[in-house]
């Protein structure tokens, strides 16, 4: 806390100073603006009173939203960083004439919004394995989904303008980034939408896995494409894009994994009642008579399987919504 007043206070301090030079080198105040923005130290002074301000900001937002961040959270926030900072350097090279200091700004916004993206969906995930949920944590992620949403939406229209209007630029890259943070943000809330159903539910919901299989594929779907437009677009108005190859990859395969689980999860579901016999009163004598997957005794409506493990029928549906391997 003291290292980052101490930083404060020193930007402050030097970004005052660059002002007060300014105007007194030239008494005027439209005057001392040309001095400054002429003035590649001043600049450097004035780029570095933003970042600090962007920190600033960033933890002010995550304590209001999220409090204290968990040790998963941090990393993964980190090694995510570096991914989407690499990647933007690509892209950099493709649009290097457009490079400006509206850009940097344009892309440390990009960057301190999809940093907050990661962490809702990492919050949102910890949901299931959380012991404890407040009502603090539900008024913060509602309020984080819903501004996350609007902004996201409101640059998307933004980058949408300006490329009908001005022709193929970095806009092109900007709302298409925003456009992929907004179907993050509609997965996110669909999540968080299931996970509270069953959270009100007495007993457990068996067909939130369903849904959520068909969340990811939905959003997956509609993400790769996402990409693949966007790649046909920047290949016919400008080259190919190296810097979407390793995210759009990423976005395919993870299409086809939920793919496969959906059909493999319908598959072995519609398969339970002619691949696995019902399990016999003196099956269930004979060895430990307890659900492995609920804990609870079996009595009836219970399914033998080709290892000789038996489960409840309805426990080991609800398994193979969520996992294609046997329990």
């Amino acid at each position: 806390m003291m290292r980052e007043m101490v930083l404060t206070a020193a930007s402050l301090a030097l970004t005052g100073a660059v002002v007060a030079n300014a105007y007194y080198q030239k008494h005027q105040f439209y005057p001392s603006v040309v001095y400054l923005t002429k003035s590649s130290p001043s600049m450097a002074v004035l780029y570095l009173q933003a970042f600090v301000f962007v920190i600033l900001m960033g933890k002010l937002i995550r304590k209001v939203f999220f409090g204290q961040l968990r040790a998963a959270e941090m990393e993964h926030l980190i090694e995510r960083s570096w991914y989407a900072v690499t990647e933007t350097c690509l892209a950099f090279t493709v649009f290097r004439d457009d490079f400006s200091p509206r850009f940097v700004a344009q892309f440390t916004m990009l960057l301190f919004l999809k940093c907050f993206h990661w962490l809702a969906e990492d919050r949102i995930d910890y949901m299931e394995r959380s012991p404890v949920l407040t009502w603090l944590f539900h008024v913060r992620a509602i309020c984080l989904l819903t501004f996350l949403g609007l902004v996201d939406s409101f640059l998307v229209h933004v980058a949408y303008n300006t490329t009908i209007q001005s022709g193929a630029s970095v806009q092109l890259v900007f709302g298409f980034e925003y456009a992929i943070l907004l179907t993050m943000v509609a997965t996110v809330f669909m999540k968080y939408t299931l996970h509270v159903i069953d959270l009100q539910s007495e007993n457990p919901w068996d067909n939130k896995a369903v849904f959520l299989l068909y969340t990811e594929l939905i959003m997956g779907f509609i993400k790769a494409v996402l990409y693949i437009c966007f790649v046909a677009i920047m290949i016919k108005v400008h080259t190919f894009p190296l810097f979407a190859i390793r995210p759009m990859y990423l976005t395919l395969r993870g299409f086809k994994k939920s793919l496969s689980d959906v059909i493999m999860s319908r598959r072995a579901i519609s398969n339970m009642n002619t691949l696995y016999p019902d399990a016999t009163a003196e099956e269930l004598a004979q060895g430990d008579n307890v659900c492995i997957i609920c804990r609870e005794e079996m009595t009836t409506a219970c399914k033998k399987l080709p290892c000789n493990h038996i489960f409840h029928a309805s426990c080991l549906r609800s398994w193979f919504q969520r996992q294609q391997t046997f329990p």
